[in-house]
């Protein structure tokens, strides 16, 4: 049995889940969540818990066991309190700016990058240096795309020159260069 899936997710005051065969809505008072899940898996709410339980013990409902009950428990915190990733732009001349629900940067290429930020998410941009983003919304797959997409645009490089957009934290090991003169 799934050590994870037979856990019971506890519905916190304020929060607001209902089932309807496969589908889940989540309320609460950072937003509203609706996830489909796929068949073989139950779920159930049973007072202020929601469980989650499987048909079989087929390989793919075992597998689908676990990870319901992971969405479901990361729907019921995300609309209870917002989850956040922050962003570093780190170079000269780097910036982001933010016009409506495109994100602009201008992150060292002859044209500018716009990113579309989907419905539910929230940018917040700080214009120190370095520049920081902050990304949250209820959604914790949509707010880890979102970053990951931001982050893409221009990897940190691990050669001398820390230029890049990195998570806040996120170390990069420095490598060394062709190191001219070491001819032997």
């Amino acid at each position: 049995m799934s050590r994870i899936g037979k856990k019971p997710i506890d519905i916190p005051s304020g929060v607001k889940v209902e089932v309807d065969l496969r589908t889940v809505r989540v309320e609460g008072p950072k937003g509203n969540l609706k996830h489909t899940f796929p068949h073989g898996v139950t779920i159930a709410v049973e007072g202020s818990q929601v469980k989650v339980d499987r048909a079989s013990e087929k390989k793919e409902h075992r597998a689908f066991h676990g990870l319901t009950r992971a969405l479901i428990a990361n729907m019921i915190k995300g609309v209870k309190e917002h989850f956040q990733k922050v962003l570093e732009i780190h170079g000269t001349g780097f910036n982001a700016t933010l016009n409506g629900n495109k994100l602009t940067l201008d992150i060292g290429y002859s044209n500018k990058i716009i990113v579309d930020v989907p419905e539910g998410l929230d940018v917040k941009i700080d214009k120190g240096r370095p520049v920081v983003l902050t990304i949250s919304g209820a959604n914790k797959q949509a707010v880890g795309q979102l970053a990951a997409t931001i982050r893409s645009k221009r990897t940190p490089t691990p050669y001398g020159d820390n230029k890049g957009v990195r998570y806040r934290g996120e170390v990069i090991r420095k490598k060394a260069g062709k190191g001219f003169g070491d001819k032997k």
